[in-house]
């Protein structure tokens, strides 16, 4: 597949110069804007499936009337959490 082009972008000098002077070793400018570009895109879509789920959520809400008590609901987050660290070997982080 081909590359694209984004669109320029006009900012102020100091924009641009307090950007380049946060760039790392060996970083572009332009691979700089490339790797915000990707994280906003992972960002919108993650936020758009989570809307989507929670959307789905109450229209099964608002279908059946089935509803679950917020602190069952965390209660088991935090079971599965917790389950996760241990697989991965990761101590237990206090709770409030």
């Amino acid at each position: 597949m081909k590359s694209a082009i984004l669109p320029q972008v006009r900012v102020d000098p100091e924009l641009r110069a307090d950007l380049e002077s946060l760039l790392r070793d060996g970083e572009s400018l332009s691979g700089f804007i490339e790797d915000s570009v990707r994280s906003a895109v992972a960002y919108r879509r993650a936020e758009a499936e989570f809307y989507a789920r929670g959307e789905a959520a109450w229209q099964e809400y608002s279908r059946t009337g089935v509803a679950h008590a917020a602190d069952e609901v965390i209660g088991e987050m935090r079971q599965r959490l917790e389950s996760r660290r241990k697989q991965l070997g990761i101590a237990q982080a206090k709770t409030r």
